[in-house]
């Protein structure tokens, strides 16, 4: 898999002023953390209440201002949730003993299995080859290819991290670029391929479970706060109306704004084809990868809930080396295994606030007597999650905002399963700020385009996103049952 970009989970803080003040606002973090958990316990709240609280407050400064890299974060959350007594001693389980069991959440397993399976796919080169022949077929004009590539990365980002897949297109978007003889920061038509990359990623990594480990996560916190799961199916079913809208839209603002420019198209044809050549013959592992990935994803659709998700996938993981389509090296390489640690300490964390009564109790807090609709609610919780998501990681948001939300929804008897998808489906949906996904910050990193150009634009297609979101969510999804 690419390795030029990392998930942010992997990073630290980029925030120059967080990054030259780091121990002061670290000190000031711990402090905050430590008066909510030992200070002066509010009213309504249990003693374990009040740790957990602590803890996810200091968490979730630290996740907001990455001052550590998220993982950590999370590592720190799945040590101190027993060290501080958030999680007393149940039917003789002990508090650390209980913290580990809800790492070991099947939501993290199945991210796992996705991980490698999407690893797979990369370094075997299918996935290049896929790219190469569907931009060759729709080469025809410049403005078909930029189209071909913006539907192709959100193809691609339904079954594989969006994150790869923008690593992945990058190099091959910036060649074509370079062949059209269009320029940095004169040519509007040039941006629009970094846009239409981006946005690509994006509005695909938002379909299905294997765009976004936030997406798991997401089902993960669900199902440890409810006992049920979100099917591959049902997820699908919920985001396909909002995913074929934002296609149709990002397509028509690229073709709106970016009017295509005079380009040499025989140069662009002519690397395509040199790529081609290049890649020769599909081999032995590059049919056997796409068989299995095929017959993994057609068994999500139909097996989950006999299997599950994550005994598929990790099924299918062992399958690649059983009939050695990979090596340990391989795999080893190219999975980020700090973001197993990222999701399993958020998902624990997000138990522990809801058992231990925190979730309710800041809701009560933050509600008090207000009355909104359903409706209304789903589409507040949903806004906050867009806006949050431009300045923290999707999953940061995920984490943070999922278990006060599920309490809402319980407590107002809302859909769960709404509420649950009004926090993953935005936090995905990032347009304007680099740190708000790697998609936009590789795009950005072409030196095509000003940050004016996203600041112009970004908020434009997050305005649309949202009223897209509550016209689904209002008019489509009560027509699903949802």
């Amino acid at each position: 898999m690419p390795q030029v970009w990392e998930p942010e989970a992997s990073r630290g803080s980029h925030v120059p002023f967080i990054a030259k003040y780091h121990y002061q606002i670290l000190v000031l973090i711990l402090a905050i953390g430590t008066f909510t958990a030992f200070g002066p316990r509010p009213e309504g709240l249990s003693l374990e209440g009040q740790r957990a609280l602590g803890v996810f407050v200091l968490c979730a400064l630290l996740w907001v201002t990455s001052l550590i890299p998220l993982q950590i974060t999370s590592i720190l959350a799945l040590t101190l949730l027993p060290m501080l007594g958030a999680l007393p001693e149940r039917d003789g389980i002990g508090p650390a003993e209980q913290a580990f069991r809800l790492f070991g959440n099947e939501a993290v397993f199945f991210i796992l299995g996705a991980f490698i399976l999407s690893a797979v796919l990369v370094k075997c080169g299918l996935s290049t080859r896929l790219t190469s022949i569907v931009l060759h077929t729709f080469s025809r004009s410049a403005t078909q290819l930029r189209n071909a590539i913006f539907l192709f990365c959100a193809f691609f980002s339904c079954f594989m991290s969006e994150h790869a897949v923008a690593a992945m297109f990058f190099p091959i978007v910036a060649r074509i670029v370079s062949a059209l003889g269009l320029k940095p920061m004169k040519s509007r038509f040039g941006m629009s391929f970094f846009f239409a990359l981006a946005w690509g990623c994006v509005i695909g990594g938002v379909a299905t479970y294997l765009g976004g480990a936030r997406n798991p996560l997401a089902a993960g916190i669900y199902s440890q706060a409810t006992g049920e799961t979100i099917s591959f199916t049902h997820w699908l079913k919920a985001s396909f109306p909002l995913v074929v809208i934002m296609l149709f839209v990002a397509l028509a603002v690229l073709n709106l704004l970016f009017k295509a420019e005079p380009v040499d198209m025989e140069a662009a044809k002519k690397m395509l084809d040199r790529d081609r050549e290049q890649l020769g013959p599909a081999s032995r592992q590059e049919w056997g990868v796409g068989i299995l990935f095929v017959l993994t994803i057609v068994a999500w659709l139909t097996l989950q809930n006999i299997f599950g998700l994550a005994t598929i996938a990790l099924f299918s993981v062992a399958l690649m080396f059983i009939f050695r389509f990979t090596d340990w090296a391989t795999v080893e390489r190219s999975v980020n295994w700090g973001i197993i640690l990222m999701y399993g300490g958020a998902i624990a964390l997000g138990s522990t606030l809801s058992s231990a009564g925190t979730s309710a109790w800041i809701i009560d807090e933050l509600l008090g007597e207000a009355s909104l609709s359903p409706t209304m609610t789903i589409i507040m919780i949903a806004a906050i999650s867009l806006v949050l998501t431009e300045f923290i990681s999707n999953a940061a948001v995920v984490s943070v905002m999922l278990p006060v939300a599920i309490s809402l929804a319980q407590v107002q008897d809302i859909s769960v399963v709404a509420i649950t998808l009004a926090v993953a489906l935005p936090s995905g949906l990032t347009y304007t700020l680099p740190m708000g996904t790697p998609a936009t910050a590789i795009a950005y990193s072409s030196g095509f385009m000003p940050m004016r150009e996203f600041l112009k634009i970004g908020p434009i297609m997050g305005l649309i996103s949202l009223g897209v979101f509550a016209g689904v969510a209002t008019y489509i999804w009560p027509l699903m049952g949802i």
